[in-house]
């Protein structure tokens, strides 16, 4: 018997490039237990990141729908790149399917800035998600409508260096946080002039080093903030085997 939306007990996962995060939503995407995580493993293959899902959610309560957010390009549940992982390993990987097949519940898989994006915003014009982190990740949303990925961290900057090796963890860390933040301040630019955005949403776990004042149509949200994404992934008037646009409902 096919679960309501009341029924709704999503297990939300979220695939990085340092840790695999993982927790259970009710349909209005709170959580109803701890949010967990276990290291990537390394090498991070599509069988040890699943061997290491299986063990951090081996003694999760009980779920009927899963979301997954990954590192990379995803279409249709199959993985099409994965920078951060192994393009290589990771290529055509039918992740939404193997998911399935492992822990028995129906998967939808997206990428990880796109999860995060639907659980923050507000529905409302065009909005921009990003996420600072190991790399550079973008959502694009217009009234709520999630529209097609686009790969913007892999976009040349300056000579020879993509965003994600200008502004990603490596680069953050290589450089210091001084001229990192002079670079985050060139890229939000870019991004205002490229984008013409109504808001902009930032994320991921380097988001708290920015260190200079937002716009007014800027700001910073949490993991946490965007953890509703993995509920509201599953939230539409059909239920169709993938997702490609997903609306919802504003606030």
């Amino acid at each position: 018997m096919k679960s309501t939306p009341q029924q709704l007990k999503v297990l939300s996962i979220d695939i990085g490039g340092s840790h695999i995060k993982a927790t259970i939503l009710n349909e209005q995407g709170e959580l109803q237990r701890k949010y967990e995580k276990v290291p990537t493993p390394v090498p991070a293959s599509p069988e040890n990141v699943i061997s290491s899902i299986k063990t951090l959610v081996k003694d999760f309560p009980e779920f009927n729908r899963i979301s997954v957010g990954f590192p990379g390009y995803v279409k249709n549940g199959v993985i099409k790149t994965a920078p951060n992982l192994s393009n290589e390993l990771w290529k055509d990987f039918d992740l939404a399917n193997k998911l399935k097949e492992e822990l028995g519940n129906d998967c939808r898989v997206v990428n990880d800035a796109d999860m995060q994006g639907l659980g923050v915003v507000d529905g409302k014009g065009l909005e921009l998600v990003i996420t600072l982190g190991t790399g550079f990740g973008t959502a694009l949303l217009l009234d709520g409508n999630l529209l097609p990925h686009l790969e913007f961290a892999h976009q040349p900057v300056g000579k020879t260096k993509s965003y994600d090796k200008y502004i990603g963890d490596i680069a953050r860390e290589k450089e210091g946080d001084k001229k990192w933040n002079k670079r985050m301040q060139k890229v939000f630019a870019t991004l205002k002039t490229v984008f013409n955005y109504d808001f902009l949403y930032i994320g991921g776990g380097n988001s708290d080093k920015l260190n200079f004042k937002l716009d007014e149509n800027m700001k910073i949200v949490s993991n946490a903030d965007g953890i509703k994404g993995g509920a509201r992934l599953w939230k539409q008037d059909s239920a169709p085997a993938t997702i490609e646009t997903v609306k919802i409902k504003k606030k």
